[in-house]
């Protein structure tokens, strides 16, 4: 009977192995219910499509890459359980996830784990000072994007500005670089400075509150829900100061939630949309995916998810390795100037993207998001 027994735990090895030299897993985590969904279906649309062109080339290091989806929900609770799931599953690697408090609550998981971390759209600082060694993400930090954003201000002419922010990782993170930034300018006030409660129906108490400190300017650095509701609703009361967002108000939903009318004249500062990416790998890739989809992708979100992909199998192929410290040692010392869908790809030792991403957009009358010159 004990013979009998190793046999079969000796043959479920055997095959366990051979599994494993047909299939390489490669983990997504993102918002795919919730307030960002659209931002997660479109993460898995993205690297489904890279995952079956790279396998019809032959996949990587004679493996067909397996992706394996969780949903964060956009919540970090059910994000650190989308994650412990993931790191049980023989991942190599994981993508994502979108919001920085969500992607705050894996990092540990993955890191303990040995598993390689790409994020692609939690730009909070704080993410990359921790020393994680598996930690990387290809959307840019958000002191380069408050740097871009306190210009803009500047620029705009700005007197007296109001920032608002929902207390979250990231919307807190980048009102506090950029009044840091704007508080050495002399020729403007920040009048305002505070916190909205995120996922409310009705704001119109904290425009009114907002409205009587007579801004030339509301930056609100929180997401394009409640932006848009923001927008919305200052429309109906009449109010027309211009407000500007960051990065997480980049989403076509804006424009739904608000209307065009009220969303006219808002300013981002964002990473490129998908539509005025320069690269030939982005027009190539873009094209293919209209063709699956029937439709452009929407956000850049996902296309940044879909940089991490293509980084870490290439990362795979060059170290023809699975072993998360050669991938991350590559990564981090060997990989330069990387053509990926948004650009150059490098990154330095903290697993910070180098290099300059952002760029700032306005909301025409039409509702459509054009590049500033």
């Amino acid at each position: 009977m004990k013979k009998l027994l190793y046999f079969a735990l000796a043959l479920s090895l055997m095959l366990g192995t051979a599994h494993t030299a047909q299939s390489a897993k490669i983990g997504l985590m993102g918002p795919m219910t919730g307030s960002w969904a659209s931002e997660g279906a479109e993460m898995k649309q993205v690297v489904d499509l890279l995952a079956e062109e790279l396998n019809a080339k032959g996949g990587v290091l004679g493996a067909k890459i397996e992706v394996v989806s969780e949903d964060d929900g956009g919540d970090p609770r059910t994000a650190a359980l989308a994650a412990q799931r993931l790191a049980t599953q023989g991942i190599t690697a994981v993508i994502g996830t979108y919001g920085s408090a969500v992607t705050e609550a894996t990092q540990n998981i993955y890191n303990e784990a040995k598993i390689i971390q790409i994020a692609n759209g939690s730009t909070a600082i704080r993410l990359s000072e921790k020393g994680l060694k598996y930690f990387f993400r290809t959307c840019p930090r958000d002191d380069e994007q408050a740097k871009v954003a306190a210009k803009t201000i500047e620029k705009l002419g700005v007197k007296k500005l109001a920032i608002l922010h929902d207390n979250s990782t990231y919307a807190k993170g980048l009102a506090d670089e950029t009044k840091t930034l704007l508080e050495g300018n002399k020729d403007l006030q920040i009048v305002f400075f505070d916190a909205l409660t995120p996922k409310e129906q009705d704001y119109t108490a904290i425009l009114t509150k907002l409205k009587e400190t007579k801004p030339d300017l509301v930056f609100f650095t929180g997401y394009y829900g409640e932006a848009g509701l923001l927008l919305k609703q200052k429309k109906e009361m009449n109010w027309a100061v211009p407000f500007m967002g960051g990065d997480a108000t980049n989403n076509p939903d804006l424009v739904k939630i608000a209307g065009s009318d009220a969303a006219a004249g808002f300013y981002f500062v964002s990473a490129p949309l998908p539509k005025d990416l320069p690269t030939e790998e982005a027009k190539a890739f873009l094209a293919a995916f209209n063709k699956k989809y029937g439709h452009p992708p929407n956000s850049i979100y996902p296309v940044l998810a879909g940089d991490g992909f293509r980084v870490v199998t290439y990362a795979m192929e060059q170290t023809k390795s699975t072993d998360p410290d050669k991938i991350a040692a590559y990564l981090h010392n060997e990989l330069k100037d990387f053509p990926g869908l948004t650009g150059k790809i490098s990154f330095n030792d903290k697993g910070d993207r180098v290099g300059e991403v952002y760029r700032v957009y306005k909301v025409n009358t039409e509702g459509q998001f054009i590049l500033e010159p």
